[in-house]
């Protein structure tokens, strides 16, 4: 399959390779998917929910040991797996759903949340080659619906229409990305809109698929404590977007409450449980109060070897002329600013 020339390249940095080597090994082939090890993983399954997550919280603490020290090689699939219980557990979050902070409880077999996410819909899937260079080609999953209201959504065609799109069988997408894995996509990419309202649909496809693949979790990074948890030990990549360095401008433009300290607990999770690239989009005006504090603790808390994509390419559509300090482009000395002092920090993987 055709490939953009820094996608066949990018087996040669590296730096890139050693702060990504797990996804690597899994996307050539060399080692199991974490979802597939969590299917090699017996686990019992009666209880409540509490006693669900106390159970889940005793495996997903000896998994990382399993997963790294290849421990999966003697055991035998299971009638019950260490997936099926994250299956399970997510039903049941899914009657009262708190998947994402905006936590609405209310029981999705009948209602919608915040996120207006019923029956998963799907807006697209194909290979993409506009991901960073890592990921390309890409086998895309874009979902309608969206856990924020950002008023300048790029994608706001899928992301605030979640009646959008079409409804796919699990068996049939786990057909798909079977398909697109022979056809030679380095990953399976779950995104929208955001993946956290589908993960119980996510979860289920998985169980279903038969290649060994790669799973990239493209999201918002909004998602509970406990879906968290429930990621460790299925999500091999998280790619995260990271948007504000404070919560009045996340409550302002994207109606979101608490975002720094959510984001930034989940970004540290994120980096205990599997490998990462963090994007950063450049927005106008927003330099001091959010570009340069993510930057900053990025370098402090993930490391200066943090794959991260500092975007350029914000363009004010949707509901942008709301607010007018995001009415225009970003100004080149504004991306110019945040790319210097990335670098200045000492961040080199930057792509």
């Amino acid at each position: 399959m055709w490939s953009r020339p820094d996608a066949l390249n990018i087996l040669e940095d590296k730096e890139i390779v050693r702060e990504l080597s797990t996804y690597f090994e899994i996307m050539l082939n060399k080692r199991p998917s974490r979802s597939k090890v969590a299917q090699m993983i017996k686990s019992p399954h009666d209880g409540n929910i509490n006693h669900l997550l106390d159970i889940h919280e005793q495996i997903r603490v000896n998994f990382r040991d399993i997963f790294n020290n290849e421990a999966y090689n003697s055991l035998k699939k299971p009638d019950f797996s260490f997936l099926n219980l994250k299956i399970k557990i997510a039903e049941k979050i899914f009657e009262n759903c708190y998947f994402c902070e905006k936590k609405c409880y209310v029981n999705r077999n009948i209602d919608k949340g915040f996120c207006k996410v019923g029956k998963p819909r799907i807006a697209s899937e194909f290979m993409h080659m506009g991901e960073e260079a890592p990921l390309v080609p890409s086998h895309t999953i874009f979902f309608t619906g969206c856990n924020f209201e950002c008023i300048y959504c790029q994608n706001y065609d899928i992301s605030q229409y979640s009646e959008l799109g079409v409804e796919i069988s699990e068996v049939k997408l786990a057909s798909i990305i079977d398909k697109r894995r022979k056809e030679g996509s380095r990953n399976v990419n779950f995104v929208g809109g955001d993946p956290t309202p589908n993960l119980l649909y996510i979860l289920k496809t998985m169980l279903l698929c038969k290649e060994n693949i790669p799973v990239v979790w493209n999201s918002n990074f909004y998602m509970s404590e406990d879906v968290m948890k429930l990621l460790d030990g299925f999500v091999d990549l998280y790619l995260s977007d990271f948007k504000y360095g404070q919560s009045d401008c996340a409550e302002n433009l994207s109606g979101i409450l608490n975002y720094w300290e959510i984001v930034t607990r989940n970004h540290l999770m994120a980096k205990e449980s599997g490998d990462m690239i963090i994007r950063h989009l450049v927005l106008p005006g927003h330099v001091e109060c959010c570009s340069k504090p993510i930057l900053k603790w990025i370098s402090e808390n993930l490391g200066n070897k943090t794959v991260l994509n500092i975007m350029g390419q914000y363009r004010p559509v949707y509901k942008a002329n709301k607010s007018p300090e995001i009415m225009r482009y970003p100004s080149h000395e504004e991306i110019e600013e945040a790319v210097n002092y990335a670098k200045k920090l000492g961040l080199i993987n930057l792509i």
